[in-house]
């Protein structure tokens, strides 16, 4: 199991911290990720982490404002958000795969609840 955290309602350029933690009956996955999904139907891929190599990846209209991080021992993926923008609005999920890091949203086999990101003055 995912259980997400971490959400909440910030002004523009404000900051929040989102925290995924998988159970112990998730074993041996490999990277995890977080995707969005705002007012469109589709959820989009915003950043992913590789538990062994601690590569990570990021869309690029995130890229310098959120950082993905892991603590191996806690098994829980971290989504520090700065300079958010009303564009950000969006419930994110967190995700959990067994092969490396990626961006397709299908590749992923363990999903999070979700946790409304709210970016609004």
């Amino acid at each position: 199991q995912l259980q997400a955290s971490g959400g909440g309602v910030v002004q523009p350029g404000g900051s929040l911290r989102l925290a995924c933690r998988a159970s112990g009956s998730i074993f041996g996955i490999n990277s995890m990720g977080w995707f969005r999904q705002g007012s469109g139907p589709d959820r989009e891929f915003v950043a992913a982490i590789s538990w062994s190599t601690i590569s990570t990846f990021y869309r690029d209209s995130v890229k310098g404002r959120f950082t993905i991080s892991r603590i191996n021992a806690k098994n829980t993926v971290y989504l520090q958000m700065n300079s958010l923008k009303p564009e950000d609005t969006a419930v994110y999920y967190c995700a959990a795969k067994y092969t490396r890091a990626g961006t397709v949203l299908s590749d992923y086999t363990y999903w999070g609840q979700g946790t409304q990101v709210t970016v609004s003055s």
